[in-house]
């Protein structure tokens, strides 16, 4: 039930001809230029969506969820189908709520994606929360993650219903890397449909919270987010980077930081006020992107071990410095007891 975004009110702008490169994080570029480099990966992803598991997990929500429209819940249909309108895309894809008590969206689906929103989501939220949500989702199809982030839900799925097969582990920690860096691209383009990057940052606090959430100051969130990400010595920025490897989202207060930082760089205003990004008939340069993936990678892990290296040998400078004075503190005591 594909419905076409040209027909739909568009709400105050339409990014005419998009690219995703225009809001793709360099995280993002450069992860997805190191999946291109790893041997028969792509045979792997599409082996595992002819295998069936693409098509169990879209007649899962047909059967147990409920699709909307015009005639179902309206006016959350329409706020999803403008985010498509506003990026100019020809179709927009079928919407599913479903009954689940944590807050989550996701696009699924390699040729033929659907959405699907978790209830608790649409408790937590309002209209503009809602619209940014819709606007991330429209971004990962724009930017054609689907057959990549199919495969990671497949993966998922599978771990947690049985073991995974030991050849495919590498495949799911690859795929977990590059999704992570996708949602920093998909907040960058919420920021560019809803227009307002804070509304974006509000719903990231909203579900980190889960409740309450009409009672959150965002600038308290805010600089929480300068904290995790700014402050602490080497050992805390390691263990943040082995936190980062274990999850499928970034943190919340990461998102925030990066989103806002993407703002201050001027390339929000660039887009939105001045109509100037990349177009999808524009000409790309792969080999910059390889390049981006090598250095970007190379620094992020190089600097954070540097940084823990650092933090280890202040530690045991002190320690032996501790001991030193332990010592000289026993051997006093004893001369003491000597001359008694």
């Amino acid at each position: 039930m594909a419905t076409s975004g040209a027909e739909l009110p568009q709400k105050g702008h339409q990014l005419e001809n998009i690219s995703a490169r225009a809001f793709q994080h360099p995280a993002d570029r450069a992860a997805t230029a190191a999946l291109g480099s790893i041997p028969y990966l792509d045979t792997v992803v599409r082996k595992l969506v002819e295998l069936g598991y693409e098509r169990a997990l879209r007649q899962s929500y047909l059967g147990s969820s409920v699709r909307l429209s015009e005639d179902q819940l309206g006016d959350v249909w329409r706020e999803h189908a403008i985010a498509y309108a506003t990026l100019d895309m020809a179709e927009v894809p079928d919407l599913y709520l479903t009954q689940f008590p944590s807050p989550n969206a996701m696009a699924i689906g390699a040729k033929r994606p659907i959405v699907v929103v978790q209830s608790e989501l649409m408790r937590l939220l309002d209209a503009p929360q809602r619209r940014a949500v819709f606007a991330h989702e429209a971004a990962h199809i724009l930017a054609d993650h689907q057959l990549y982030r199919t495969a990671l839900a497949i993966l998922v799925m599978l771990t947690r219903s049985a073991r995974l097969p030991l050849p495919l582990t590498p495949v799911r920690t690859a795929l977990m890397e590059w999704g992570r860096a996708t949602e920093l691209s998909a907040d960058r383009a919420a920021a560019l449909v809803t227009r307002d990057p804070l509304v974006v940052c509000r719903t990231l606090m909203s579900v980190a919270a889960g409740a309450m959430v009409d009672q959150l100051d965002l600038d308290a969130f805010m600089k929480q987010g300068l904290d995790y990400t700014e402050s602490g010595g080497g050992l805390e920025r390691l263990t943040r980077l082995m936190l980062d490897l274990g999850v499928t989202h970034p943190l919340p207060v990461k998102r925030t930081h990066e989103l806002m930082a993407w703002v201050r760089s001027g390339e929000f205003d660039r887009i939105v006020g001045s109509g100037e990004y990349p177009r999808r008939d524009d000409p790309v340069d792969p080999r910059s992107d390889g390049g981006d993936a090598v250095s970007f990678y190379a620094e992020r892990v190089r600097d954070a071990f540097r940084d823990a290296g650092e933090s280890v040998n202040s530690v045991g400078a002190q320690l032996a410095g501790w001991l030193k004075g332990s010592g000289d503190s026993e051997s006093g005591e004893e001369d003491e007891d000597a001359r008694s």
